[in-house]
């Protein structure tokens, strides 16, 4: 019986140091002085080259802030790192132009950024020949 109630104080203890951690992240939230809630925010601006870390600048009425952000290297630099798409499969190749072409419809746009609802994408067709089928060695009972 004394496990259970040991179990039972040590759960509720849990629970309440769990409570305070959730509350303390709300409270360090709103200690950033800002009351206004109408932010408007700007471009990721890596700090050199075209991407990796970096800051955007984000305004509201007379208030500024400068938050730390990052665009991948191998991101799709065309379409901006705010702008989130979900792509179609690639379609087929072109003999004309030798390309393959597929469409992304525009699923998030972060930080309030101007995004097109729909892009398009192409890549080189493969100059490789996939086979779908592999031959299978049989494992010798001649």
């Amino acid at each position: 019986m004394q496990v259970q109630g040991l179990l039972l104080l040590l759960a509720l203890i849990l629970v309440a140091a769990a409570a305070e951690a959730g509350k303390n992240k709300k409270e360090k939230a709103k200690k950033d002085g800002s009351k206004c809630e109408d932010w408007r925010w700007g471009p990721c601006v890596p700090n050199s080259k075209d991407c990796g870390l970096g800051y955007r600048e984000g305004t509201c009425k007379d208030e500024s802030k400068k938050l730390k952000c990052k665009i991948p290297c191998n991101w799709k630099k065309k379409f901006g790192a705010d702008c989130k798409y979900k792509f179609e499969s690639w379609g087929g190749c072109s003999a004309q132009t030798g390309l393959k072409t597929r469409s992304g419809i525009l699923k998030k746009a972060l930080y309030n950024a101007q995004c097109e609802e729909i892009v398009y994408v192409t890549k080189p067709c493969s100059s490789k020949i996939k086979s779908k089928s592999k031959a299978k060695k049989g494992k010798g009972k001649d």
